[in-house]
């Protein structure tokens, strides 16, 4: 057991407590990249549209998903990064800077940080906490668009940033929960900035594109232009708006519904044949009943175009509709409806696709899916911030080492 504690240290761990299900999955850092060890997913409880709802209840769904995940993985699951999502997510951009002086000079490091933290001291309401401080571009001397202006010169340093703000308490029961299942929270992530590692591919980011998580309880989006991120909300409709539509317009249970949905759904009316019938359970003990397959079509058409006509105005509402040159990329697990392109298409008038996550090696074929790209993202980001995290370090120790070699050398 002293080489699988050994281990653990390359262990990265995640966590996504959705509104349909908690899923766990445990990855190891090898030279050759991540390789999958071992994941855990069970019925959410306690959660309703993003937001835990009864703590003792969410409580033992990540509880069960870690258990199975630690003993796939055969190593101790100590930490984890966490999902965060729900109606109360909020992004705003802001902008802030500072005089260099009445002369030009070099820009350092702690410039550029001075200037990122004045963007972020913007009031907020007491109940509110960032979760990501994104910059989006800096400007020196009325020079904008530059990505890194440490080592330039000049007397004006401005940057503006994009934040994607949380209620406080929502994010805080999220942490609360993990930690009472004996697990450190690392960091907690916007679901959709970590869906967006997972899904989007090649020059996504540079065109423009609109990356739309589609969960049970809500549809998280995050917005790209240019490479940077450029805005961030959360729409109220998920896969659990469509069952119910489903049940109810069936009158068939919950449960069926959503076997139904997954079965026999299409978003597009007109691409069910007109004789196709499908067998619907009754509620109570009445018998089956056989009906169309388009009259669940058209249960279904009508919310999934409600569903893309309120992404396509909020992205008008904030003018950034017309800077998607990738067009949407939708994942998650209610982007696998059938026929969800097509109507997102017709919707957006732009190209529109389904995204599956990247994949790692011996990653099960069952993660593979567009439902499990928030938890993959969230490796993913991990994994990055630990990158970073690890050259800071040594950018901080090759400094520190110089200046012991000039106090020797008598410098």
């Amino acid at each position: 057991m002293a080489e699988i504690g050994n281990k653990s240290e390359s262990i990265l761990t995640a966590i996504d407590i959705g509104s349909a299900k908690t899923v766990a999955l445990a990855v190891e850092v090898t030279e050759s990249g991540l390789r999958y060890r071992g994941h855990g997913i069970t019925e959410s409880r306690g959660s309703r549209k993003g937001v835990i709802v009864d703590l003792e209840k969410a409580l033992g769904s990540v509880k069960k998903a870690m258990d199975d995940a630690e003993q796939a993985a055969e190593v101790p699951l100590e930490s984890a990064v966490v999902g965060v999502s729900g109606p109360h997510i909020r992004g705003v951009t802001s902008q802030g800077g500072l005089a260099l002086g009445s002369r030009a000079r070099e820009i350092t490091r702690e410039d550029v940080k001075l200037a990122v933290d004045r963007a972020r001291a913007i009031p907020l309401p007491e109940d509110r906490m960032v979760l990501h401080l994104l910059p989006q571009e800096f400007i020196l001397d009325g020079e904008a668009g530059l990505r890194d202006p440490a080592g330039m010169v000049g007397r004006q340093l401005e940057v503006r940033v994009h934040m994607v703000t949380a209620a406080s308490s929502a994010a805080q029961n999220v942490v609360s929960v993990v930690n009472r299942a004996s697990v450190q929270v690392d960091d907690t992530v916007y679901e959709a900035v970590a869906s967006a590692d997972a899904a989007l591919r090649g020059d996504d980011r540079e065109l423009g594109v609109c990356l739309v998580d589609i969960g049970a309880g809500s549809s998280d989006m995050i917005v790209f232009h240019e490479g940077v991120a450029i805005h961030s909300a959360v729409i109220p409709i998920g896969g659990d708006h469509f069952t119910n539509d489903v049940a109810v317009g069936l009158r068939t249970p919950l449960s069926d519904a959503e076997k139904i949905k997954k079965q026999f759904g299409c978003a597009v009316v007109t691409s069910i044949p007109e004789p196709n019938e499908i067998e619907v359970p009754s509620v109570g003990d009445r018998p089956s009943r056989l009906m169309q397959q388009r009259l669940l079509g058209e249960i279904l058409e009508p919310r999934a175009r409600e569903l893309f006509e309120m992404v396509r105005d909020n992205l008008r509402a904030v003018g950034v509709f017309e800077m998607l040159g990738a067009g949407l990329v939708m994942t998650g697990g209610g982007a696998r409806l059938n026929g969800m392109q097509d109507v997102a298409e017709d919707v957006f008038r732009k190209p529109a696709r389904v995204a599956s996550p990247l994949p790692i090696s011996k990653l099960p074929a069952q993660l593979a899916e567009p439902e499990f790209s928030t938890v993959l993202g969230l490796i993913f980001y991990a994994h990055r911030s630990k990158v970073l995290r690890g050259k800071e370090e040594q950018g901080i120790g090759a400094k520190l080492k110089s200046l012991f070699a000039r106090a020797n050398l008598g410098l």
